[in-house]
């Protein structure tokens, strides 16, 4: 492909899903350390449907979470992106901002930069408000949310998590633009 980058920051690139990612898509998602905040880790066939439901997340609406590579190397780093949420809350159906990388490329500066960038992308479609959740344990994701910018919102319990009481409560951040 001569460019196969829906947009670029200074070291990553963002782009739909192809096939060529699930080997390593679901390497990371079967991974327990780094699906610790997650409900389970995910098999070849989850990350499968994944892929294919970003891709049409962002067929249908021009955003998903992206498949995110080291401009440099072209290596999978993992996925930043936006995502649209309609489990019910007070804040729901919201546009998110999310992210989950692959564990050898933590503390690098990855996730904030490819965060900031997804923001950048949804003010240039229009959007006014994003949010971002995690539970209020997973300081990592917490601080990246701060260092974007966003602010912080409430704790709240996830109804998708009744059943996984260890993540709960979530936080909830926002920003508006």
């Amino acid at each position: 492909m001569d460019q196969p980058y829906l947009f670029t920051s200074q070291r990553l690139g963002f782009r739909t899903w192809h096939p060529t990612d699930l080997e390593l898509f679901a390497e990371m998602n079967a991974d327990r350390e780094t699906m610790q905040f997650f409900q389970k880790a995910l098999n070849q066939t989850e990350s499968q449907a994944m892929m294919d439901r970003m891709n049409k997340l962002y067929q249908d609406r021009g955003y998903c979470y992206f498949a995110v590579e080291i401009l440099e190397t072209s290596e999978f780093l993992g996925m930043i992106g936006l995502g649209w949420k309609t489990f019910e809350a007070t804040f729901t159906p919201c546009v998110d901002i999310g992210w989950r990388i692959s564990k050898n490329f933590w503390n690098k500066g990855y996730t904030t930069e490819g965060a900031t960038r997804c923001l950048e992308y949804a003010k240039e479609l229009g959007i006014k408000e994003v949010f971002s959740l995690a539970s209020a344990k997973n300081l990592a994701s917490i601080r990246v949310m701060q260092k974007i910018g966003m602010n912080y919102a409430y704790d709240f319990e996830h109804p998708d998590l009744v059943e996984h009481p260890r993540f709960q409560p979530c936080s909830l951040y926002k920003i508006a633009f």
